[in-house]
């Protein structure tokens, strides 16, 4: 295994593959927050060389955080498939980004190499992709999962509609699905994010959002993004719920410090084959977000790339009906401006969609960081031709109670008509009965609530 290289003349030498793994990494101001950037564009072009002559073994062989020490890696490792990591473990990680970009790698062979990668050996592909391979490659597989609907086939874009309320307001919430659901958002999901993480309140929203979906006939899920454990216990008192989420880090380290562990996570899952309300077999919902690790002084000295790849290797085994980043939420400390959050984007859904998760994309921004709407819608455009399972949308593209902004409810239909696409097709019939609906575009009735008040 070879560490070193020479570039214009100047010698580099690196002391290990992970030190290799964060300074090949795109630049980003989590990464220089850590001290684990590289300090120049030369020593970055090193790094890359560097890793595209390692062995894809090596990435393996060498985690962010050793086996012993982290269920993470555990996870990620004890999944592997050996007879097609062994079809792998030779090449380089330059031949296989190669082998991705090729007409030969078709989507069922890509899906099949997915069964023998670790979340390294996937972050340290990503790391020689241009924006535009990640595209590419990430277009050629569809992931898809089932929770009442399915999510994920090739010729769809789902949203989940976020009708978040600054106080937890039940009629507030209501209205603002209305509003959603009248821009044809939704398939994907109903999911609120709660402002009192309490069993009330989790299961009065759980209820509600029920209501909706039964009165109506909605062909959808719905979720109540609190946190792991008191979703558990709302779902152990009665409410009504499809699916239990979770913000997952890529460290156990990370994982407590949010409060939960991977028992937690099977223990959600029983409980849901037992009282879930789902009627297919994924109902877990997991958000991810780069630098989050960072937060919590959980990274071991890895990259926010490398550890974010590590977030869908715990989310594998799980088999989740949703995955998303919520990619330039935490804000510039982690991103700083709209290039670094759109390359995140791509990163992260590339990684997961080559992990086998089925993902989609909070596409975000927070107002203190160098970026705009423009850039978001930028980067959901992107997303829609690299083939993301969903975006999320919130009215007029302003969380009033994160304190973010995303995209607005009606952004979803202008890519679905830009790209050919289309809701769920439960959804798209249930909205053309609506007459909100009709020939894969949104009629004169859209974004009139009322219609769901008659």
């Amino acid at each position: 295994m070879r560490l070193s290289t020479s570039v214009k003349g100047q010698n580099f030498t690196f002391r290990s593959v992970k030190e290799v793994m964060a300074k090949a990494n795109e630049l980003k101001s989590g990464d220089v927050l850590a001290g684990v950037a590289a300090e120049s564009d030369l020593e970055r072009i090193a790094a890359k060389r560097v890793l595209s002559e390692l062995l894809m073994s090596d990435l393996r062989e060498n985690p962010a955080v050793p086996y012993e020490q982290d269920e993470v890696t555990r996870l990620d490792q004890d999944y592997l498939d050996p007879e097609v990591y062994a079809g792998i473990k030779g090449m380089t990680v330059g031949g296989f980004r190669e082998w991705l970009l090729s007409y030969d790698a078709t989507e069922e062979k890509i899906r099949r190499a997915s069964k023998g990668l670790t979340a390294e050996m996937t972050a340290g592909v990503c790391k020689l992709m241009s924006n535009m391979d990640l595209v590419y490659a990430a277009n050629k597989v569809r992931v898809e999962a089932t929770c009442n609907t399915t999510i994920g086939r090739r010729g769809c874009l789902s949203t989940r509609l976020q009708p978040n309320h600054p106080t937890d307001d039940i009629e507030g919430i209501t209205a603002s699905v209305y509003e959603g659901l009248s821009y044809g958002c939704g398939d994907a999901l109903l999911g609120l994010n709660p402002v009192n993480d309490t069993v009330f309140s989790l299961a009065e929203v759980l209820k509600r959002l029920n209501e909706i979906k039964q009165r109506l006939s909605i062909p959808t899920q719905i979720c109540c993004l609190g946190h792991i454990t008191t979703q558990i216990e709302a779902v152990r008192q009665g409410a009504p719920c499809d699916m239990i989420f979770q913000s997952i880090a890529g460290s156990e380290k990370g994982n407590t410090a949010f409060g939960f562990t991977a028992d937690t996570v099977r223990e959600a899952r029983a409980l849901l084959r037992e009282k879930g309300t789902a009627k297919g077999k994924n109902v877990m919902y997991f958000e991810t977000g780069q630098g989050s690790e960072l937060s919590s002084d959980a990274h071991y000295g890895a990259d926010q790339v490398t550890m974010e790849a590590r977030c869908y290797a715990f989310a594998r085994p799980f088999e989740p009906f949703m995955v998303n980043t919520v990619v330039g939420f935490i804000g510039p400390e982690y991103l700083y401006d709209s290039r670094q959050v759109i390359r995140a984007g791509l990163e992260d859904h590339f990684m997961a969609k080559l992990m086998g998760i089925p993902m989609g994309c909070d596409c975000c921004y927070t107002n203190h960081m160098q970026a705009d709407q423009n850039d978001i819608e930028n980067l959901s455009l992107l997303l829609s031709y690299a083939g993301v399972n969903y975006i999320i949308g919130v009215p007029a593209g302003d969380d009033i109670m994160l304190n973010y902004q995303t995209n607005a409810y009606h952004d979803a239909n202008t890519i679905r008509e830009i790209g050919n696409l289309h809701p769920i097709r439960e959804f798209e019939q249930w909205l053309e009965s609506y007459g909100i609906y009709k020939d894969g575009k949104l009629t004169d009735k859209a974004g009139d609530p009322t219609v769901f008040m008659r």
